[in-house]
Order: C-alpha cells, then structure tokens, then sequence
C-alpha cells in the first residue's frame, strides 16, 4: 500500500491501494476492493510525517493503518483500545490535562494523541474551589461525558479516590466507562482527599489501596470493558519512598496497567520508580509553576523509563492569568489587545461554526436560508483596510488599521446629503492610540470621525470627554490634529488624533 496525503481542514486523509497479496486478520469483503479512505482524529502538517516525535519510528504509521483498517471491516475502535494502541508505541507520550470540552477540542486540534481530565482544574473552573474534596462523583462523570463527546482522542479521567469505599470503586469505574473514558486514575489517598503537591495528604492502609485496584479491574471485567487503570499512590509524601515502591508494585501484581507515584522529589527518585515492574508503563507528572517533582524535558522522562507524562496545570494556568489581564485591560477603559486573543473567525473555526454552516447547507428550504447567509446580511459591517491604505497613511504594516461604519450613526450625522455643516467630517478620521505604561502599543484603530457614539465602545475611558466638541473646533482644520493626550487609571497613555 502506498499512500497519498491531503489535508483538510478538520482532519488528515490518507487514502490506500488494496493488494489482493496482503494477509489481514480479516476477510476482506466479497466484492473486489481497490481503494479505501479513512480519516485520522488528529491534524499533522504536511512537512511532520507520521512517526512519534520522541522516537522516529514508523511503528506509530502501521498501527494507525492497521487500526483503521479495522474500523473500516466493522471492527469499531473503542478508546480503551485506542488509549492501549498509544501504550503500545515507542517513546513517551505528552498529554495535557484539560478541563471541559473547548480545552479538550484544543488539545486534539494541536495534534495530541490523548489527553487527562484534571481534577485540580475542574474542580477550579466548575466550582472556583480547590482541590480538596469538593467536588463529587457525579459532577465528575458529567464534566467528563461533555470532554469525551467533544473529541474523538482517548481521554484518561481523574477518578480521584474512587469515591468511597471498593464497593464504590466499582461503580466509579463502570461510571468512566458508560461516559466514555479510555482510561482512569484511581488514588490511594484518604477522604477527602488533596492536591497530590499539597500539605495534609494522608493515605489508606496498603490493603485497602490494593483492594481499590481489584475492585477497579473486577468492574472493568463486568462491564466487558477494556478501560486502562492507572494505579496512582500518593504514600511518597505522605509516607516514604520505599512504601510508594511497595504499593506500586502490589498495584502491577494485581493487573494495574500503567503505575503512577506522585510527588517524587528527585530525579534519583524518578529512576528508583521506573526500574520496578519494568514491564507496566509508568507515568509522570510534571506540576508546573512549583511542584515537588523536577520538571524534565520528553527526552529526559524518555531515557528514565516513562512511557506517559501529564501536564495538569498548563491549560488552566494560562486560562486564568489570560482572563485576569482582559478583566485589568476592560477595568482600565479599553478592550484586550488584538494580540492577545484570536480573532472572531479563528474562534468561530475552533467552535465548528464553519462546519455548521456547510452541513445546515444540505437541509436548506425555500422557505429559510443557511444561517451563514443570515449573518452577512446584517445591518452592520466591519472591514479591515488592507496594507496598501496603510502605506498611503505612513504606517506601519503591522498596526491593524479598522474602519467601522454604522448607518444608524451615519444618518444622524447627515450622511444623508443633509446640508448640517458637521456632516462634512465624515471625510475625516478618529485615530484612537493606547500606549501602555512599559511602553509596548496596546490599540491603533481608526474610524470615521462621525461615529461618535461608537468611541466609547471601544475605549469607555473616552466616555466623559465631549469628543463632538473637539471636533466641531477641528472641522475645518486641514492636516492632522491631536484632540485628546492623557493618562487613564493604571497609568496607560489614550491619545486621539483627527486626521
């Protein structure tokens, strides 16, 4: 077989030659089969080829095709298997912890093969509460049935202590898997329990932790499941190194499929773990922003012996520190960078606005129309001038140069053809200019000098200045002129220009 590639915009295609020659598991289908198309969950680059970017090896290609194959006999993947496929693969593999479905879609959108729930994160953006026992089972298996439906990646969820005791384990378990998940963590801390980088942590006897993992397998084997259970223990803190050994490997003795100590304090520590039930993968948490276990590169975690590492904090972190700054730009009397957000379309994009649109296209009656056309005929309309009318005004090819116009404005400015001598300002523009306090430009917009009431919207800081009145003084001035150069409350520089 020897594929082709396209690329779309959701996916990667790889379409194959079928070689009658070629032995499968699987009888191939009665009617002759020439060709055959699948599409893969995640969206490499032209210039990446498919091998794993830790060890460059083509085993990930043939996996991938062999599993695709047998999706297409009718031999359905599920995301356990999906997950034990990942397993199987050489390298380490990196998976970011998300925390609802929009940061799931983002995780598979930058091309990662799977991705963990984070209870710490949940916990902060379902409730605003730490991570410390608040948040309950069914809350848990709602936000993850949301994560797994959003994304076709396997999905590893926190599954905290199992909520209770073995009895309970159970049926946290069977929970994970009605929702979706390809795998689960399951802890051997007290409840409730804490922040695995946290003080107070407390753990259970060795014969109830093992106990959990049994109860954990025992339901997976009821359900007629193939889910992964990771096997976490949190005794290296709040026992000893030694006694986080002894629980790891009692954990691979009873069937655990992948090992996990949290908390390791040291490289050395890191090692002494990877060397024990050398044949379980082991998996690594890298806390970022402090915790007690050293951050190390893929390579390093590669060469101690990890097969799985999760980054728990990265998603939520960037998220509150992001939306902290929008708060202090909207507080301070103007609207976030354009820099510091994607556009509306790239949004639309991420939220499948797009895709919408075009499949809507295929149930369309004479009596309503796609919803994309309803939007393009609204009544207001942005445009952004190209570089060229940049370069006429002397600028900067970079600073976004926006020409807003609203009719319900231009009418009440005599854009109408009135003979109202201000309507003649509608030749001329307001240039807005925020220069922030360590001196990096924060906004340069333009917009027609009538769209008074529109000044505001974008930088409220205007909202008690009598910009009219600066502009019937300038109306018949020639040339550009500084109508406005002051400081607002954190110290930003708001400078409005006629010109």
């Amino acid at each position: 077989m020897n594929p082709t590639a396209v690329v779309s915009s959701r996916s990667y295609t790889y379409t194959y030659t079928y070689n009658p020659s070629l032995s499968f598991h699987t009888s191939p289908p009665q009617s002759p089969l020439t060709t055959f198309t699948f599409r893969l969950p995640f969206q490499p680059s032209l210039n990446t080829p498919l091998i794993n970017p830790i060890h460059k090896s083509h085993t990930r290609f043939s996996k991938v095709c062999a599993a695709e194959r047998d999706r297409y006999y009718g031999l359905a993947e599920s995301p356990a298997k999906a997950l034990r496929r990942v397993l199987e693969l050489p390298g380490l593999h990196q998976g970011p912890a998300c925390f609802d479905a929009l940061s799931a879609k983002l995780v598979e959108r930058a091309g990662f093969q799977y991705c963990f729930t984070s209870g710490f994160s949940i916990s902060a953006a379902r409730l605003g509460l730490p991570d410390t026992g608040f948040i309950s089972y069914g809350e848990m298996v709602d936000q993850g049935q949301q994560i797994t439906q959003a994304v076709s990646i396997p999905v590893i969820g926190d599954g905290d202590t199992g909520y209770g005791n073995a009895m309970n384990v159970k049926r946290t378990v069977k929970g994970y898997i009605r929702a979706g998940f390809a795998g689960i963590i399951l802890e051997d801390q007290v409840s409730p329990k804490a922040c695995g980088h946290t003080q107070g942590r407390k753990v259970v006897s060795r014969e109830e932790a093992v106990m959990r993992i049994k109860a954990a397998i025992d339901a997976r084997k009821e359900s007629g499941s193939d889910i992964v259970i990771v096997a976490r223990t949190d005794s290296r803190q709040a026992v000893s190194l030694d006694e986080s050994l002894w629980r790891s490997r009692a954990f691979a003795d009873v069937g655990a499929d992948v090992l996990f100590i949290d908390a390791l304090a040291s490289k050395d520590e890191m090692k002494a773990f990877c060397e024990i039930s050398p044949l379980v993968p082991k998996m690594a948490n890298m806390l970022e922003g402090g915790g007690k276990t050293p951050i190390l590169n893929p390579l390093e975690l590669e060469d101690l012996g990890y097969k799985l590492v999760a980054y728990p904090l990265s998603l939520i972190g960037v998220s509150i520190r992001a939306m902290q700054d929008s708060l202090t730009a909207i507080k301070g009397g103007r609207i976030p960078p354009p820099g510091s957000m994607p556009s509306f379309e790239e949004i639309k994009e991420i939220l499948g606005f797009n895709t919408y649109y075009e499949e809507e296209k295929r149930y369309a009656t004479s009596t309503n129309q796609p919803s994309s056309q309803r939007v393009s005929s609204s009544r207001y309309s942005i445009q952004q001038r190209g570089q060229d009318y940049t370069e006429q005004r002397g600028q900067s090819p970079q600073v976004p140069i926006v020409e807003v116009i609203t009719p319900d404005v231009y009418n009440n400015y005599g854009a109408d053809g009135s003979r109202d001598p201000f309507s003649g300002i509608w030749s001329r523009t307001l240039r807005i200019k925020i220069t922030g306090r360590d001196g990096f430009e924060k906004l340069d917009v333009r917009i027609p000098a009538g769209f008074l009431e529109g000044i505001t919207n974008i930088v409220p800081a205007l909202g008690g200045v009598n910009i009219k009145e600066l502009l019937d003084d300038a109306a018949d001035e020639v040339g550009g002129k500084l109508l406005l150069d002051f400081s607002d409350t954190i110290g930003d520089r708001i400078q409005v220009f006629l010109e």
